[in-house]
């Protein structure tokens, strides 16, 4: 007889969107489960506690910069709970230091994609089965160390959705050829491009305005890129979805496509991509990824791109009626004070054509090539000049706070050297 199972989330909005896709999958796949969500740590234990299931599995999912505040978090939930439940970690982090993640507490780390293992994982508890059965998991032994089952498949995006019986952004594209030093997207999702079908965007979309949604909005880590499996945009495919998209909505519906939570890379900002985004999207605003004005620095990351496109992407999205919002990243390794001062004179220049700014400090993030890399020093000159540009309404951002996550990060480093798995359980 299969033992009952309740799924405890401690859920944030930093990470809805990932925890709504691993739901989303286990109720496609009709996996019986309770489901309660924790908005607190003490809301948290308390949905752990009033269960009556058998089993509980307690999902938890953040970035790296938020590892240290989420075990403390875990430390106050296992302490107000008793101790009942299984702790599972995931998302980047967890799938880059399923060590470091055991050690802090955690009972699983799952590593990698993580809609065909929660279905796994679910299953195994309700049949009692091993765990190094369920693929995609770092499981903790009795000495602590993290002992890796199989690997998770990487499926077709059309395999699961984005979401179900609720709103929010929908996931068109995963995986990214780019593989820039300091992200850690194509580092735990694959460097090839995976979109979701356009019928299965529009069958997402039928169900949101069902529910009275009007807004449509997408993750993708490059929104231009969609449909293409290489680095140039295929606009062919970028029109038959937002056509589709239009048609799946009521009249007074609305498309955000290159804007907040997605973003357009600055070579694949041409005139017929911005008439094309005209004709379809609502939002006044793209994102365009610059990171650096520094063309030597550029190389060094592996952007694929100098500053050249940056300038004629601003000029052409601004002509177009674009606001551009440009990132650029400040303290890359190796970054010298002139790339500092080139990439504040691009950021001025840019400011003058009618860009704003959004500043970023570099973190060293887990799982990504620059993991161990020293964050480059950030002079009080550059400081200056950017709180300058932030006061004349030109930029925005939470570099000083990154800053920090910075410090805290190098440390985390240090205290795990990059290393390879003890043991590999088999499943």
């Amino acid at each position: 007889m299969a033992q009952a199972v309740c799924v405890v989330v401690r859920y944030r909005k930093a990470v809805t969107y990932g925890v709504h896709a691993l739901l989303a999958a286990l109720e496609t796949a009709g996996v019986e489960h309770e489901l309660r969500l924790g908005t607190t740590p003490e809301e948290t234990a308390e949905h752990i506690l009033a269960t009556g299931a058998g089993r509980v599995l307690v999902l938890w999912s953040f970035y790296s910069p938020d590892a240290e505040a989420m075990a403390a978090e875990l430390a106050t939930v296992r302490s107000l709970s008793g101790g009942r439940g299984l702790h599972i970690a995931g998302g980047v982090h967890a799938t880059a230091e399923p060590q470091q993640v055991i050690d802090a507490g955690w009972d699983l780390a799952g590593i990698g994609e993580g809609e065909s293992t929660i279905i796994s994982l679910v299953r195994a508890l309700q049949r009692d089965e091993p765990l190094t059965s369920v693929p995609g998991l770092a499981i903790r032994d009795a000495d602590g160390v993290a002992l890796r089952t199989g690997p998770a498949p990487q499926l077709p995006l059309d395999a699961f959705p984005s979401f179900t019986g609720r709103n929010g952004p929908i996931e068109i594209t995963r995986g990214c050829r780019y593989t820039c030093r300091f992200c850690q997207t194509p580092f735990m999702f694959g460097g090839q491009f995976r979109h979701r079908s356009v019928a299965s965007v529009r069958e997402h979309v039928r169900a949101m305005a069902g529910r009275g949604l009007r807004d449509v909005r997408f993750i993708t880590p490059t929104s231009l890129s969609y449909g293409s499996p290489g680095p140039d945009p295929d606009l062919g495919a970028v029109e038959e979805l937002l056509a589709g998209v239009k048609e799946e909505l009521p009249p007074n519906g609305r498309i955000f496509f290159g804007s907040f939570p997605s973003e357009v890379r600055p070579e694949h900002v041409t005139p017929e991509a911005m008439r094309l985004l005209k004709r379809y999207v609502a939002n006044d605003n793209l994102i365009i990824g610059a990171q650096s004005g520094s063309d030597r620095v550029l190389a060094a990351s592996g952007r694929g791109h100098d500053t050249s496109p940056v300038r004629d992407a601003v000029r052409i999205a601004a002509e177009h009626g674009f606001r551009p919002n440009v990132d650029f990243i400040f303290g890359m390794p190796g970054e010298t004070e002139e790339d500092q001062a080139a990439s504040l004179k691009l950021a001025a220049d840019l400011a003058d054509l009618g860009a704003r700014i959004h500043t970023h400090t570099f973190m060293p993030l887990p799982g990504t090539p620059w993991r161990d890399a020293e964050p480059a020093f950030i002079p009080l000159a550059t400081m200056t000049e950017l709180d300058r540009l932030a006061q004349r309404g030109d930029a925005y951002g939470h570099w000083r706070k990154q800053a920090e996550h910075a410090v805290r990060l190098a440390a985390a480093a240090k205290a795990y050297p990059r290393r390879t798995p003890r043991r590999r359980t088999t499943g």
